[in-house]
């Protein structure tokens, strides 16, 4: 009884708060997060509080998340890093390519890869050799569900084209989807059961995604004039191999990180967050070494308690943080802010969305300076709310009149 009363109390109070309404008849959004029983709403201006709504109180980020991930691999590697993936040569011609979790490996980078073979005078291989082994085949992510969609993803550490595949369906036939991605068989095997379109698939399962990879790279070199009529095999690379390239990516951690930003990449996000584990005397890394790292991280570098980390996607429902812990991260975040996605000049926040869950995180601009907010909503609601009241802390004189004081 004593709840019902509280959440009535709170209702009437957010239908007396100011209106700003950005349409007629609709309300103050500011009024109506308020208002809400599982939402947490913090912003600073000129370095002082002005709206601390639950601010303390654990909530589910979702793919807020990721800002921590990508403040993480700042932190680690910093903007200007690449990262690589190493090339070998048996003595029985066998190439094998060695996976090191470059996240962003894309149809057009194995070209590039395959160019700098050619010029090194690779003519033919008897086979291509897979090796995918720093991270652990059992490699499990929490919230990650079974479905084909390209955000439920496996996480490898050698992938293409982020374990995604696109194939269009056209009078029962499949066929490539992208000019630069040519069609393989498992490519055309996982298409057999689609319907007439055009789709985007992940690969489902380790197995699968290290062999498509295995795959397009062979078609590739076909059509560079390579010879690659050998098969495929899964391992570590032998014992004696010699490494004949170390292609590093073309792409800068900025660029991956601004990508991953604006389009949620739960795969690049996971993948991130697997290499944060890394270098730390192991040679095969897991997600109960990367939640430790990444707990033991965060906690060192904000001083915080009561936190839980347990990917850095932000699809695990487990994960925990308040309003106030992601405004800290927002405000570390301050000189990379032009790596999150923009919304009509005023914002640059990353949203975050799971069933039940809208939060969103980031920079606003009042004047003439961008300030830091955090918004965490735990329960159903529209899904722009979060925007408007992005918008609305953009543009309303006096944010204060609806949290006297700060707290609220």
């Amino acid at each position: 009884m004593k709840s019902v009363i509280v959440s009535a109390t709170l209702l009437l109070l957010g239908s007396l708060l100011p209106f700003a309404g950005t349409h007629a008849g609709t309300p103050d959004p500011l009024a109506r997060v308020l208002a809400l029983p599982k939402a947490s709403l913090m912003l600073e201006e000129k370095g002082q509080l002005r709206i601390a709504r639950q601010a303390d109180r654990p909530m589910i980020p979702a793919s807020t998340m990721k800002l921590l991930t990508a403040l993480a691999a700042i932190d680690r590697w910093g903007l200007d890093h690449r990262f690589y993936t190493d090339f070998h040569v048996t003595r029985d011609h066998w190439l094998w390519i060695q996976g090191q979790g470059d996240p962003y490996l894309v149809s057009e980078e194995l070209d590039a890869m395959i160019q700098v073979l050619k010029r090194q005078g690779l003519k033919s291989i008897a086979g291509i050799g897979l090796d995918d082994s720093l991270f652990s085949p059992t490699l499990e992510i929490l919230g990650r569900s079974s479905s084909s969609n390209p955000y439920d993803a496996p996480v490898t550490a050698l992938a293409v084209n982020f374990n995604t595949v696109a194939v269009r369906k056209q009078g029962g036939k499949v066929q490539a989807a992208e000019p630069q991605t040519p069609l393989t068989p498992i490519a055309r095997a996982l298409g057999q059961g689609l319907g007439p379109g055009l789709h985007r698939i992940n690969l489902r399962n380790r197995e699968t995604a290290v062999r498509y990879f295995g795959e397009l790279f062979a078609a590739k070199l076909v059509m560079a004039g390579i010879s690659a009529t050998g098969s495929l095999r899964l391992g570590q690379v032998p014992i004696g191999a010699r490494r004949i390239l170390r292609h590093e990516n073309r792409r800068t951690l900025r660029e991956v990180l601004a990508s991953m930003l604006k389009y949620s990449s739960n795969f690049v996000a996971n993948d991130l967050f697997v290499l944060l584990a890394g270098g730390r005397g192991t040679s095969v890394l897991d997600m109960p070494q990367a939640r430790r790292v990444a707990q033991d991280w965060a906690a060192r570098t904000f001083s915080w308690r009561g936190h839980r980390i347990e990917d850095g996607a932000g699809l695990a429902r487990t994960n925990q943080l308040s309003a106030r812990q992601l405004l800290e991260v927002v405000k570390a975040f301050a000189p990379y802010r032009t790596l999150l996605p923009e919304h009509r000049g005023q914002v640059y926040a990353k949203t975050g969305t799971l069933t039940g869950v809208s939060s969103y995180a980031g920079f606003v601009r009042r004047g003439q300076r961008w300030e830091p907010f955090s918004l965490l909503i735990n329960q159903p609601v529209d899904h722009n709310l979060r925007l408007r009241v992005a918008e609305a802390l953009a543009t309303l004189d006096n944010v204060s009149a609806y949290c006297p004081g700060a707290s609220c």
